[in-house]
This record gives C-alpha cells, structure tokens and sequence, in this order.
C-alpha cells in the first residue's frame, strides 16, 4: 500500500511539528509536508500530489481562505481538505465549506478526532455509507458549546464560560443532575477546577449577565428558534445550563 500524502499548512510552527510528528507515525500515511503559510503551500501543491490538505485560516502572505480558492482554479484532481481554526464563528465555518472544506475543525482539538476525519476522506477505515452533506462539518459537543457561547456574547476569557461548558456538558450526560444544582452540580465542576462551589456559582451568573448587558437576547431566541429569553426576563443559572443542555441533547439526538 502506497499510502495517503497529506499537507499540512499553519504558520504556527511547533503545532505543525506536533501533528507532523503525530501523523508521520499513523499506519497508511505515506508522507506529510508542511508549509508555514498559503503562498508555500501553493507552491507545493503545484510540484506535488497530495490526497489531504490540512489548512489553518489565519496566515502570513497567503491566508486559508485565498489558499482554497487558489486550489479551486487549479483544477485537476484537488485534495480533500480539512480546516483547522481558532475561529469558531459560522460565517467562518460557512465560507470554508463554500470554497470546498470537508471538515471544519476548532482549535484546539484531538490529534485522534483529526486521525479519525482523514480516515473518513480516505476511505481507509470501514464505515456506513454518508451523503455527502453529512460530510460537510463535523462539530463535537465543546465545539457547538463555544459557538454558541461566542454567539449570545459569553466571551472564553472569562471563568464562567468554562464552568457553563462543564455544566452543560455534566447536564446532557446526567440530565437530572439540574434538580440538584447546589448539592451536586456546581460542586462537580467545583472539583473538576479546583476551585469553590459558591466561586461557580458567582462565576455562571457574571457570565450570564455579561450575555444580557451585551444585548445578545435576540441572538438566543434566534438560536432557539423561538422567543425563549426578553431583556427584562433573565434566567436564572439552572434555567439558562438546563435551556442549553436541551438543545444541545435534541441536536445530538437528531443528529
């Protein structure tokens, strides 16, 4: 077996040795070159095959998105191509797989989920028959999780942020641990931080009231579907972690 060319593109150069190194190692993957930006990667991609190409979006000379549209006028037989992005925004996500991304992926993320995305390009694992859609983005739990907060205005530098993501995630895989909030919740992610159970309860609130003070509730409701949230009605921490986790459970369902 000849095994799969991947190129990997991103200007930040210990990430591309770590996933070098990391997919040099993989059974089936024949060779993996890198390029700190789109304009090196052009090049290569004009002097050799490739059957994956690895792309970040924001670079130096060239970025991502220039990268791909370059690829798109060069005809032939193009590589599959996976993003790989600290841009968690839809338009984002939108504009890659307009210009041919097959997967769209947040940093940072598991080098094994990334093994397992150029498995699915390549055939090279057994898998159930998709359409082509369903190949179009694939987005874990934390990832949907980010993007929404990121959406309604709950910024990732702060605590609350992180304990909401635990909350939520505590909350879709144990469902009635909502009716138990104070006893068990906040001390759960309490333990998982290192920190206090009242330091996570304060912290969730300051995040929610930083969504409101932003004006981010038709932003929700949008999310929603439907008019969940008004400016004078805000909810309290257990309605807006319970709020979320449903959502998120019925997409993960429907999925």
């Amino acid at each position: 077996m000849q095994g799969y060319r991947i190129l990997l593109v991103d200007d930040h150069q210990q990430l591309r040795k770590t996933l070098s190194d990391f997919l040099t190692r993989q059974e089936g993957i024949a060779r993996v070159r890198e390029a700190a930006n789109g304009a090196d990667a052009l090049k290569l991609l004009r002097e050799e095959s490739f059957d994956i190409l690895i792309t970040d979006i924001i670079m130096p000379l060239m970025d991502g998105y220039t990268l791909l549209e370059e690829l798109r006028r060069m005809g032939g037989n193009p590589p599959k191509v996976i993003v790989i992005s600290a841009l968690n925004r839809d338009d984002f996500v939108t504009r890659a797989i307009e210009l041919g991304a097959s997967f769209y992926m947040v940093k940072p993320f598991d080098m094994q989920h990334l093994l397992s995305r150029i498995r699915d390009l390549t055939g090279s694992r057994a898998r159930a028959p998709q359409p082509a859609a369903d190949l179009r983005r694939t987005v874990s739990l934390d990832e949907r999780l980010g993007s929404l907060f990121l959406t309604i205005g709950i910024p990732a530098h702060i605590k609350g942020y992180q304990f909401l993501r635990q909350a939520v995630k505590m909350v879709i895989q144990q469902p009635d641990i909502i009716n138990r909030i104070t006893k068990e919740l906040y001390p759960g992610i309490a333990k998982h931080f290192s920190t206090s159970a009242s330091k996570v309860e304060r912290a969730i609130r300051h995040a929610i009231e930083v969504a409101w003070n932003r004006g981010r509730i038709e932003t929700l409701n949008t999310a929603f579907g439907c008019k969940v949230c008004t400016p004078e009605d805000k909810p309290t921490n257990g309605e807006f972690i319970a709020m979320i986790a449903d959502k998120l459970a019925v997409e993960q369902r429907s999925a």
